[in-house]
């Protein structure tokens, strides 16, 4: 089994830049020495934490939270960072980044072999980006590990089925472990004093709606919840609720933890509130 990534104060109100040495801590679930055994270091890692940028980014905003990462979580993690939305892909909307990340992260599993558990830390945008994958990639049972992990359809009958903690379902097949976001805008931005950079000044706080997908494309109207249609409301929006055709909800709750971090101040883009 691989440890597990747990906040004992992730329900306070501390920033993340300051408080995350105290905050993010390991909770082995191995022997005593947190240590994986000879035979678990054989089957290779089993955990697949996936790592998520924000906008206008790259996969080596990561390179030393990737580094971190990898020296404390032992060889049970699996750590990639996503790449299929840099730089200003991630323009073209949540919806549309949101299934690139899923056929991605669909990609990464059909290629290791042994994977049981999954993760997700996204940072900033990315965690509207990983709130709307996992949406795509939810699904009722677990998957027979032997079985194609990309396949997100039920267990054919008869054959074993993991058991998943939350009993909630699974994510692409794996067992959602936990969901973590950092400084993620998971109401939007429209609102006054929902970008500290511009002051508080309303004549700004009026401009900026407009001016938003003019500058970061659809990404800029769903953030604004400037996208909606008569019949449709805004993305962000129907990502508060479940829908025939994608549970948002339902998707997060099956996650063993789910974990919020924003930083109280010095956040010039996403206000604490």
């Amino acid at each position: 089994m691989a440890s597990t990534l747990s906040s004992p104060c992730h329900h306070h109100r501390s920033s993340y830049y300051s408080h995350r040495r105290r905050c993010l801590r390991l909770r082995p679930s191995t022997a005593a020495s947190g240590r994986p055994s000879e035979s678990q270091r054989k089957r290779g890692p089993d955990h697949l934490l996936i790592l998520v940028h924000g906008i206008i980014a790259s996969p080596s905003d990561w390179t030393y939270g990737e580094a971190v990462l990898k020296k404390r979580l032992g060889d049970n993690f699996f750590i990639y960072a996503s790449s299929s939305n840099i730089y200003t892909k991630t323009f073209d909307g949540i919806d549309v980044a949101g299934r690139r990340l899923a056929n991605e992260v669909l990609d990464v599993i059909q290629k290791m072999a042994g994977l049981r558990k999954i993760s997700f830390l996204a940072h900033s945008l990315g965690g509207l980006f990983a709130r709307y994958a996992i949406s795509i990639l939810h699904s009722t049972a677990m998957k027979d590990a032997s079985q194609s992990a990309a396949c997100i359809a039920p267990a054919t009958e008869g054959s074993e089925k993991l058991e998943c903690t939350s009993g909630l379902g699974a994510i692409a097949g794996l067992e959602p472990i936990n969901f973590i976001t950092l400084a993620t805008p998971h109401l939007g931005v429209r609102g006054k004093n929902q970008l500290p950079f511009l002051q508080g000044l309303s004549i700004l706080e009026k401009i900026a709606a407009p001016l938003a997908p003019l500058v970061v494309g659809r990404t800029g109207a769903q953030l604004f919840l400037t996208d909606g249609e008569p019949s449709k409301p805004p993305l962000l929006l129907q990502m508060a609720s479940d829908h025939e055709d994608k549970k948002f909800i339902s998707a997060l709750a099956a996650f063993k933890n789910r974990i919020l971090y924003a930083n109280v101040s010095y956040d010039r883009i996403l206000p604490y509130s």
